[in-house]
C-alpha cells in the first residue's frame, strides 16, 4: 500500500498539498486492515511523502525548498518571501522579564538583566512552519515589548527603529521530539520529530543582540548551506 501511495505522488497521480483518501476509504480502496494503513502512512510521513494536519487528515507533502537563513544573516522571512510563497506569522507572546541564566550567558549580559521575550508561530502556505522564542536584551531595544510585530520581520525591525543589525550568529541543529503543546502549535502528531534550531546573533561591533530557539517543521522543506 505505501508503495502504491509513493508511486501516486512520484508520478503526479496524487498532486502537492492533495488530502489523502480518510483512513476508511483507503481500507476499502486496498482490502487491508486499519493497522497496516496507519503503519502505511506513517512510512510515508518518515520518508517526507505526506503530512498530517491534526483533525485534518493526511496530505501530499509539495517539492522541499532549499532554505538558506540558516548559514546566513537574513532572518527565515526573508527567506521565505524570496521563495514567493505566503508568510503568516503570529505572535504568541511579548514580555519583558529577568534574564534566565541561559539567556544572560547567551547575551553576555548580568543575570536579572531584562529581556524582551518574543514567542511567535510562522506559518507558510497556510501550514504551521517554525515555532520561535526570542530573548532580546532590553537596555539594547527600550520598546520592543509593545512593538507590533504581527506578520513582521524583526530583523527589519530592529534595523529601521534601532539602526541594528544582526553581522554574525552562531547556530546549532539537533532533531528532537516537541512536547505535546508545541506538537499542537505546529500540527505534528505525538512523538513525530521536529528540527531544533539555537542561535546567537550579534551586530557590527560583536555585541549580542538576540537569542532564539526554534522548532522547525522539516517534512516541508530543507535547509541548504553553502561552503565557499
Amino acid at each position: 500500500m505505501a508503495t502504491a501511495l509513493r508511486e501516486a505522488i512520484t508520478y503526479d497521480a496524487l498532486r502537492p498539498d492533495q488530502a489523502l483518501p480518510s483512513e476508511a476509504e483507503l481500507i476499502d480502496q486496498f482490502g487491508v486492515s486499519r493497522t497496516v494503513v496507519r503503519e502505511a502512512l506513517a512510512a510515508l510521513v518518515r520518508s517526507g511523502h505526506i503530512y498530517k494536519i491534526a483533525a485534518k487528515g493526511s496530505f501530499v507533502s509539495p517539492s522541499r525548498s532549499d532554505l538558506s537563513f540558516i548559514g546566513s544573516n537574513a532572518g527565515s522571512l526573508a527567506d521565505l518571501q524570496a521563495t514567493g510563497r505566503s508568510v503568516h506569522t503570529r505572535v504568541l507572546a511579548q514580555t519583558d522579564d529577568e534574564a534566565t541564566p541561559r539567556e544572560a550567558e547567551a547575551l553576555q549580559i548580568p543575570r536579572g538583566a531584562r529581556v524582551t521575550r518574543l514567542r511567535r508561530l510562522r506559518s507558510v502556505d497556510g501550514s504551521p512552519w517554525l515555532l520561535v522564542e526570542t530573548s532580546l536584551p532590553l537596555a539594547l531595544f527600550p520598546g520592543i515589548p509593545k512593538a507590533n510585530l504581527e506578520n513582521r520581520s524583526l530583523y527589519d525591525h530592529l534595523r529601521r527603529n534601532y539602526r541594528t543589525e544582526v553581522s554574525g550568529a552562531d547556530r546549532w541543529l539537533q532533531a528532537v521530539i516537541p512536547d505535546a503543546q508545541e506538537a499542537e502549535l505546529l500540527s505534528l502528531d505525538a512523538g513525530q520529530p521536529a528540527l531544533s534550531i539555537e542561535s546567537v546573533a550579534w551586530d557590527a561591533d560583536g555585541t549580542r543582540i538576540e537569542y532564539y530557539s526554534a522548532l522547525h517543521r522539516s517534512d516541508t522543506s530543507r535547509f541548504y548551506v553553502g561552503i565557499r
